[in-house]
């Protein structure tokens, strides 16, 4: 009797766990096709639609791993939903806001919560499961989880902004995080470790900053440009903050990054290929949900429809890989993983055009979707299996901290590349119109924020009405400049993917080669 109430128990403590780590990996993506609406209603540019993602994950990867250290020091349970009940409180910030930096700030504090809550989903799977067959499983059903709610983000926002406007995915998240919470307080056990863990306050302010300064630096040089005093000393604090960062947790009995880690290949492969996966997976969220919405006119409904393929193939492919894993080597995963989806994203890239249907993007969303499904799943049971189960919460929060990285510096970069096109593209073209300063500048942000215009704008109707037939013009330029930026995006993170798991597979198999050569030696 008392076995199966501890079974019982167990399986509706890892249902409410699986809701939690759903919510808080969903809402990594769920805005990317909101984010039309967001620039529309708020007049949004495409710096601060960047923010709006890149808020959320930012605070999310540097204070993740510190999160499941508070667990373990003040209570796995009360940590974990103070976080669902902070990510509750971003979502109400987010549905109230009435300007795009209000909403930016909503998202910061969600990310927050989730960097609580999340943690604590795997120290609580140890403590459920002592049994390690049984852990194991609920392993899975983690890795599985955390990789499939990636993929339901663009459904879930294309189905919710079909209906509503972009305001609808908080509500959203607002009513199953507080399901989460209500279930949470009533099936999910207390529990801590307060005399094994000390939390590294130094080692996270040091790696907040040179994460924060480098993710800054990137998003506002597209508009300062990059050698501005400014943003070189954003660089140069971010590399001096990094350093000191390594020299602390070198140091550190309980390190908020666990550095020694890292000379296990297998782990430093692993993180390598899950920053480089978030990567390219936001190169898809991202851009393509934005080129969709804005230069072929998708509707929620059909962006929903289009990326179905791909959420179908990634939970496919994930289940598929959960399972035979433990059957099969990590690096035939890792190269058959890159090679799908980087040569999917490299394929969807000369495909996609002004005129696409969702049919045709279909299967070559599939593929991408395959190939990210097989490292989602194949890079956290990696790091899992690679270390003692004591330590299976730090590794996986790490794999999770490269995986946010990746979608940071993901919408960062490439942004940098889509707007610097888009801007460029636009100033040529006006340019040689000969077309006034003041109607220059006008144009630009209107075609930028959205079909806003600068509350400053002194532009009559009249003048607006006679450079009608050139709006239109300039307007199709910037939408081919936006199609070459997105073009240069895809690129970068497809070919990444490719060399990544080529040459993680040529360094396992030199590092195997030299260990069994010197082992046959001794």
């Amino acid at each position: 009797m008392l076995a199966w109430l501890t079974k019982r128990v167990a399986s509706h403590s890892l249902a409410v766990l699986s809701v939690i780590l759903f919510l808080t990996f969903l809402d990594n993506t769920i805005v990317a096709v909101v984010l039309a609406n967001v620039q529309s209603t708020l007049a949004a540019g495409v710096q601060a639609l960047q923010w709006v993602v890149d808020g959320y994950m930012l605070a999310f990867a540097v204070f993740m791993l510190s999160g499941g250290t508070l667990g373990d020091l003040l209570g796995r349970k009360k940590v974990m939903l103070s976080g669902v009940s902070l990510f509750v409180i971003g979502s109400l910030i987010a549905v109230l806001a009435h300007s795009v930096d209000m909403l930016i700030a909503g998202r910061v504090v969600m990310g927050l919560g989730a960097a609580g809550s999340e943690p604590g989903t795997l120290s609580m799977i140890r403590q459920l499961y002592p049994e390690s067959r049984a852990r194991a499983k609920a392993l899975g059903v983690w890795a599985a989880v955390s990789g499939i709610a990636l993929a339901f983000g663009p459904i879930i926002g294309g189905i919710i902004i079909g209906f509503s406007d972009w305001r609808g995915v908080f509500v959203f998240n607002i009513i199953f995080g507080l399901i989460a919470l209500i279930a949470g307080w009533r099936f999910l056990p207390e529990s801590s470790d307060p005399g094994s863990r000390h939390l590294d306050v130094y080692g996270l302010i040091s790696g907040g900053i040179a994460i924060c300064a480098a993710a800054t630096a990137v998003i506002l040089g597209e508009n300062s440009g990059y050698g501005s005093h400014l943003i070189v000393a954003l660089f140069v604090l971010s590399g001096v903050s990094a350093l000191v960062f390594a020299l602390i947790e070198r140091q550190q009995k309980d390190p908020v990054l666990p550095l020694r880690l890292f000379k296990k290949l297998r782990f430093s492969i692993a993180n390598t290929v899950a920053f480089t996966a978030n990567f390219g997976i936001f190169a898809v969220f991202f851009f393509v949900a934005l080129y969709l919405q804005f230069i072929v006119g998708f509707s929620g409904y059909q962006i929903a429809e289009a990326f179905i393929s791909m959420t179908v193939a990634i939970v496919i492919a994930a289940l598929i890989t959960g399972r035979i894993y433990s059957f099969t080597r990590t690096l035939p995963l890792v190269v058959l993983g890159g090679i799908l989806s980087g040569a999917g994203i490299i394929v969807l890239n000369q495909i996609i055009k002004p005129d696409v249907t969702a049919a045709e993007l279909s299967w070559v969303l599939a593929l991408t979707g395959l190939g990210f499904g097989i490292l989602l799943v194949t890079m956290t049971s990696s790091v899992l299996n690679i270390v003692s189960a004591k330590r299976s919460g730090m590794a996986s929060s790490t794999v999770n901290t490269f995986r946010e990285l990746g979608g940071v510096f993901g919408v960062a970069v490439l942004g940098s590349i889509v707007n610097a096109q888009l801007t460029s593209g636009l100033v040529g073209k006006l340019k040689a119109l000969n077309l006034p300063t003041n109607f220059q500048a006008f144009v630009i942000y209107a075609i930028t924020h959205g079909g806003h215009v600068p509350t400053n704008a002194r532009i009559s109707i009249s003048e607006l009405a006679s450079h009608a037939s050139l709006v239109q013009s300039v307007t199709l330029v910037a939408y081919a400049a936006f199609g070459h930026g997105l073009t240069i995006a895809l690129n970068i993170a497809g070919f990444l993917l490719l060399i990544v798991a080529l040459v993680s597979g040529a360094l396992y198999l030199l590092r195997r080669g030299y260990e069994l050569e010197a082992g046959e030696a001794a």
